[in-house]
C-alpha cells in the first residue's frame, strides 16, 4: 500500500481535459502549495506538510505524469511547464484560492517558478529547492563536473531511445539518484524509496516527457520572459546546494535576474532536503510567507 501523509484528505480535482491530479490537502489558513521533485511524489512533503498545516492550508499534488495523478500522452507541450503550472492554479481554484504561496523542489520548482511567470496574480510566494531556472541551467552545465546532470542530457533525446532504456531498469535508473543525492539515506525510508520507485516505473513515458520539455519548449518560453524583462514580482527564497562551486557560477546572481525580492541560502545538507531537513525547510518557508 502507498503511504499517506497522516492527517491530510485525499482526492482527485480535474485540471485539465480528460487530467485529474491526486491532490492531499491538510490544515487551515493561508494557503500553500507543495510541489514535489523528481524521482518523487507529493510523499516527499510529508514532514514539512505536517508542520505547515498547523497554521496554513497545505495542498501537495502529484504533478501531471508523476505518482497517482494521470499521465496524458504527450503531444508536444502536454508536460511544457507552462501546461504544468496551469494544473496547479486550476488545483488552488478548485479547493477555493485565487492567490497562494508556491514552494517547489528539482521538477516541483520549475513548475512553480513558471507559476510565478505566467500567474503574478495568483503567487503571492514562492520558494525554490535546489534548482536553477531552466535556461540558466542549460547554461551553466559544461565540462565533466556536468556529468552530475547526465539524465537531462538522455531524456533530452527524441521519442524512444531514452524511454526503452529506463524502463528496461527502471528500478536501477531512479535508485541511482535517490542515493547519491541524499547525505542521510535514513531521511527516506524503506517504504517512501518503494513507493518512489513504484511510481517512477509506471510513469517512464511522462516523466521523460517532462525532462523532454526542458530541452526544448520550457527554454522558448523562458528565452521570451528574459527577453521581454518578464520577472518573478513576488517575494522569492532559494535554497541550494553549492553547486556554483563546482561548475563555476554564481547561483545568487542568475537568480536575482529572475527575482528582484530574493532571500538566497547555500545549504549544507543534501538534495532531497525537505526529508533530510524538514525542520530547516519549515523554518525557510515561515520566513517567507511573513515577507
Amino acid at each position: 500500500m502507498t503511504p499517506k501523509i497522516t492527517g491530510f484528505d485525499y482526492q482527485r480535482i480535474a485540471v485539465a481535459d480528460q487530467v485529474e491530479l491526486n491532490v492531499a490537502v491538510g490544515g487551515a489558513g493561508s494557503p500553500i502549495v507543495l510541489l514535489h521533485g523528481f524521482p518523487q511524489t507529493h510523499l516527499m512533503w510529508r514532514h514539512v506538510a505536517a508542520d505547515l498545516a498547523a497554521d496554513h492550508t497545505v495542498i501537495c499534488p502529484d504533478l501531471r505524469g508523476y505518482g497517482d495523478s494521470d499521465k496524458p500522452a504527450d503531444t508536444g507541450d502536454t508536460y511544457s511547464k507552462r501546461t504544468m503550472a496551469a494544473d496547479i492554479v486550476a488545483v488552488a481554484r478548485a479547493l477555493g484560492h485565487d492567490r497562494f504561496a508556491l514552494a517547489g523542489h528539482d521538477r516541483g520548482a520549475l513548475v512553480a517558478i513558471r507559476a510565478g511567470l505566467d500567474h503574478p496574480d495568483a503567487v503571492t510566494h514562492l520558494a525554490s529547492l535546489d534548482v536553477l531556472p531552466t535556461l540558466d541551467m542549460w547554461e551553466v552545465m559544461h565540462g565533466v563536473t556536468a556529468a552530475v546532470g547526465f539524465h537531462l542530457y538522455l531524456m533530452a533525446q527524441p521519442p524512444g531511445l531514452p524511454e526503452q532504456m529506463i524502463a528496461a531498469s527502471a528500478d536501477a535508473f531512479f535508485g541511482h539518484f535517490l542515493d547519491i543525492w541524499t547525505r542521510d539515506p535514513a531521511a527516506i525510508p524503506p517504504e517512501y524509496r518503494a513507493a518512489y520507485l513504484r511510481a517512477s516505473a509506471d510513469a517512464v513515458p511522462s516523466i521523460v516527457a517532462d525532462y523532454r520539455a526542458s530541452a526544448g519548449i520550457d527554454l522558448t518560453h523562458d528565452r521570451a520572459d528574459r527577453d521581454a524583462g518578464n520577472r518573478l514580482r513576488m517575494p522569492v527564497t532559494v535554497l541550494q546546494q553549492d553547486w556554483g562551486a563546482a561548475l563555476g557560477f554564481d547561483a545568487e546572481s542568475l537568480w536575482r535576474a529572475w527575482a528582484p525580492d530574493l532571500h538566497h541560502a547555500t545549504v549544507g545538507y543534501g538534495h532531497f532536503m525537505a526529508e533530510e531537513s524538514p525542520a530547516a525547510v519549515t523554518e525557510a518557508l515561515r520566513a517567507l510567507l511573513n515577507r
